[in-house]
């Protein structure tokens, strides 16, 4: 009750039937369409597979980034968008999923309010034995505890519940353990086969509710084991485990999954707490609801940064020639910064995982059309910051102050481009 207090869990009884039904078969429908795939991710400049296979859906030009990988959603049908889907299942599929988000974003709402009113309630109690042990304390004082009390726990507006529950993305996960050769074994508490090591989830709004929808393929055979003697958790059934960050003294938690079960990790329960998945025997799906950190990781907020970079050149009317506005160290800085980041974390994410999101739909491809073109005009205007620092008329000390800075960026550039060349 301490510990996982802000671990929600919700049986799949409690979630409509038509829903179970919806959803279910949108996972089966992308796995038909091959439309899962594992990830290569870097840890500590190496790269590996992941041992499940996702994909993301979500808001059109929204993406999700984790271990040195840049994910971009298939948008699901969103008003106001042209969404061309490779078929019609896969586009009923991403419309089950979003009205899956506007259930769970539902519930995410009505667990923080009874959160906040548990923690009110607790905070009152409290004050109220307070005041009852302390009968030495003047009556001014009591009050001043009590106005204090109330100052910790003032009702969240609306603005900041619908903020941290209002899921941009969902990253559904697949997976099957009987494929896999090797699962490692949870090291600290004796948990088994791990299908996912303990982490925090990454890139979220502070304090946003994660919420998953658990599916696994359960068969008679293999939903419950029927041995008596068996301790600790049931091998066969998958499981959410729970501990406290860096902490292996506190017992951690494993709560069985089952067709439909839903959880909710509430407020900064990411933060505080790590999790992992423990593998069962059977095939499962999860979508993962998030509200993914969105402040650098748009197509709108790139193409507003190209905008602002190609701001610096200019075109002259009668022999269309380019040049630039500003040599100022600032100035070039900036625009050499958004290179790479077009470059680095736009163009060589979306291309190094090769056309499989065209299995899904297309909708990604004029919007990094429209990114190369802009990055090729970074890189006249590099080669033109190269042409005017060359010429002597340029004052020394900026000159001197605009290559520096210039050539931390380029040598950051060739290194990358090294290292993506050899992944």
């Amino acid at each position: 009750k301490t510990k996982y207090s802000k671990l929600i869990f919700r049986k799949s009884d409690t979630v409509p039937e038509e829903l179970h039904q919806m959803v279910q078969e949108s996972f089966l429908t992308l796995r038909e369409h091959n439309c899962l795939f594992q990830d290569l991710v870097r840890i500590k400049g190496k790269d590996f597979l992941t041992p499940v296979s996702r994909i993301l859906i979500g808001n059109p030009g929204c993406t999700y980034k984790y271990l040195n990988t840049r994910l971009f959603t298939v948008p699901w049908p969103t008003e106001g968008y042209d969404i061309k889907y490779c078929s019609p299942q896969i586009h009923d599929a991403c419309k089950a999923l979003m009205t899956l988000n506007d259930y769970l974003h539902i519930e995410a709402v009505k667990a923080l309010q009874e959160q906040n009113l548990f923690e009110t309630k607790e905070i009152k109690d409290t004050t109220v034995i307070d005041r009852e042990q302390s009968f030495a304390t003047s009556l001014t004082e009591q009050g001043s505890v009590s106005k204090d009390q109330s100052d910790v726990c003032v009702p969240e507006d609306d603005r900041s519940l619908k903020n941290r529950t209002s899921y941009n993305l969902t990253l559904l996960n697949y997976m099957d353990p009987l494929q896999m050769l090797y699962l490692k074994q949870e090291p600290y508490f004796g948990m088994g086969n791990m299908a996912v090591s303990w982490h925090h989830d990454e890139n979220l709004v502070e304090r946003s509710v994660v919420a998953v929808y658990s599916y696994s393929c359960e068969d008679s055979a293999v939903e419950e084991s029927n041995e008596q003697e068996l301790k600790g958790r049931d091998p066969a059934v998958w499981h959410v485990g729970l501990k406290v960050a860096w902490d292996i003294e506190t017992p951690g938690l494993a709560i069985p999954l089952h067709r439909g079960d839903i959880y909710l990790m509430l407020d900064d329960l990411n933060m505080t707490h790590q999790h992992c998945v423990l593998a069962g025997l059977s095939p499962r799906f999860s979508s993962t609801h998030r509200v993914a950190d969105s402040s650098r990781g748009t197509l709108e907020y790139i193409l507003g940064q190209c905008e602002l970079a190609l701001q610096n050149l200019k075109t002259d009317s009668d022999s269309m020639a380019l040049s630039l506005k500003s040599l100022e160290a600032a100035v070039v800085k900036q625009v050499e910064e958004i290179h790479n980041e077009v470059e680095f974390e736009w163009l060589r994410q979306f291309w190094f995982q090769g056309k499989r999101y065209l299995k899904c739909t297309d909708w990604w491809l004029k919007p990094m059309a429209k990114l190369e073109e802009f990055w090729r005009k970074m890189e006249i205007m590099t080669s033109l910051v190269l042409s005017e620092v060359r010429k002597e008329q340029q004052i020394e000390e900026q000159r001197n102050e605009t290559i520096s800075c210039f050539l931390l960026l380029l040598k950051e550039r060739q290194k990358l481009r090294k290292e993506w060349t050899a992944r």
